[in-house]
């Protein structure tokens, strides 16, 4: 038993595959038990299997409270001796099948990790006999449908991966109504790789050309959605930053596996991700939390008194067209606001171009704050595509309007200091990298209405 723990810790020699899947699921099984034991029983704290790819969502960590700083503090601590082990068998394990072992950083990128640990448990160990099976011309069948020449892989490994990526986008979308890790992160990691293997797989590439032909893989894709009408213009320009890096990342990997010798286990690697990608998807659709809720605080300063601005606020006339290049591209921008009664159980309307925002009172203390629900709201924008109409799941129930505020600070000379805020959700992983969209959009918004109630209440000074 001892022996066997310390086989464990050891960072030198081999592991098969059979041992590193094993092990790898066991040890999961018991940190996810353990996790559920510290966070449940001792902290109170909810946990999930999600939890491992978005522990702490938008919170600064300068901003977490004590208690919650001591919950993470704790799982980092349980979580040590795991990350030690699993570190340690992945470097057997590239070493076991002659890969760079500088790849098991890919062991700690969220959602990567998982499609990473299912190649390194399909693929076998290096023999170096197999390049001889290639010279006897013994490769796999699929693999004599590949072109020889560099241009012809390229357009093979970019088209078939394509096609299987706007399967799996469809299906992540469309039909599990999830757009998470697995469609921005998994995704373009699988496409930049497989693209690159296929690319790669008679004869070693340069980087230069791994790193194009996985690019395009993604550009490919994103093409063919868009012409399928699946999605719009809008909302994949905002994907590409982080759909491009990963494809980058993905076809980096590429390069470096096809230029080893076991060039007849690269469409096994590809077939291992087809099937692992649907798959988790499926899961992450299944176990993703409620998301959680954002905050947008936005202010002005007015050359008038609380009194003087409050009308102004709670319904305010026609605002001129929008100068601003973010919302010509179709994003919802808001046009009037209108109000029903007064005081708490009043209904204000917020127009905006896609639609109006329904937004009952909660609190009414004039002339220094007004507080509102939201009971419905427009779709989010009217997206660019070459067909009418286009109408994507997240458009309508991705970024969800809670409540917002308005609040009157009377300053010393007069003036006035306007504070508007939302608390919204924005349902899309990796929340890190949508949140930025859509703060930044709320924000734009807010300053839309803020300034205009400004010039308004300014003017009748």
């Amino acid at each position: 038993m001892a022996s066997g723990t310390l086989d464990l810790l050891n960072w030198r020699g081999t592991v098969g595959r059979g041992k590193y899947l094993a092990v790898g699921v066991i040890l999961f099984g018991v940190k996810h038990l353990l996790d559920r034991i510290v966070a449940t029983s001792v902290f109170g704290q909810p946990w999930g299997l999600f939890n491992y790819w978005v522990p702490v969502d938008s919170v600064e960590i300068t901003s977490i409270p004590l208690g919650q700083l001591r919950f993470y503090s704790t799982l980092v601590a349980v979580a040590l001796p795991f990350i030690w082990i699993g570190v340690s068998l992945t470097l057997r394990r590239l070493r076991d099948i002659g890969w760079p072992l500088w790849l098991s950083f890919l062991f700690f990128i969220p959602f990567v990790n998982v499609l990473f640990f299912a190649l390194l448990s399909a693929i076998p160990s290096f023999q170096p006999n197999k390049a001889e099976w290639r010279a006897l011309g013994l490769d796999p069948i699929v693999g004599r449908f590949i072109p020889k020449g560099a241009f012809g892989s390229a357009v093979v490994g970019v088209i078939t991966t394509a096609l299987m990526g706007v399967a799996v986008a469809v299906l992540g979308a469309n039909g599990l109504g999830n757009s998470g890790w697995g469609l921005f992160v998994g995704l373009p990691f699988f496409l930049g790789l497989s693209s690159v293997l296929v690319y790669g797989y008679h004869t070693e590439r340069s980087v230069g050309y791994c790193i194009l032909v996985s690019m395009l893989s993604v550009a490919v894709a994103a093409g063919a959605i868009l012409t399928l009408a699946f999605e719009g213009l809008i909302c994949l320009l905002m994907a590409a930053p982080i759909g491009l890096v990963m494809a980058m990342i993905g076809g980096t990997v590429g390069y470096i596996i096809q230029r080893r010798p076991s060039r007849a286990d690269h469409l096994t690697m590809c077939s291992v991700l087809v099937f692992v990608l649907p798959t988790l998807l499926f899961i992450e659709a299944a176990v993703a939390p409620e998301p959680a809720l954002r905050e947008v605080r936005s202010t002005v300063e007015i050359a008038a008194p609380p009194e003087k601005i409050w009308n102004h606020l709670i319904a305010f006339s026609e605002l001129a067209p929008p100068d601003e290049a973010l919302f010509k591209t179709g994003i919802a921008y808001p046009l009037r606001a209108e109000i029903e009664g007064a005081g708490v159980g009043a209904v204000r309307r917020c127009v905006f171009s896609t639609g109006a925002f329904v937004e009952p009172i909660t609190v009414w203390d004039e002339p220094r704050l007004l507080k509102f629900g939201v009971t419905e709201q427009p779709p989010v924008m009217h997206e660019w595509s070459p067909f009418a109409d286009v109408k994507p799941p997240h458009l309508e129930s991705y970024l969800q309007s809670r409540q917002g505020q308005f609040h009157l600070e009377r300053l010393p000379d007069g003036r006035t200091l306007l504070q508007g805020t939302t608390w919204y959700q924005n349902r899309f992983w990796p929340s890190a990298y949508w949140g930025v969209w859509s703060d930044y959009i709320i924000q734009r918004i807010h300053l839309r209405v803020l300034n205009h109630i400004k010039a308004e209440a300014e003017a009748a000074e």
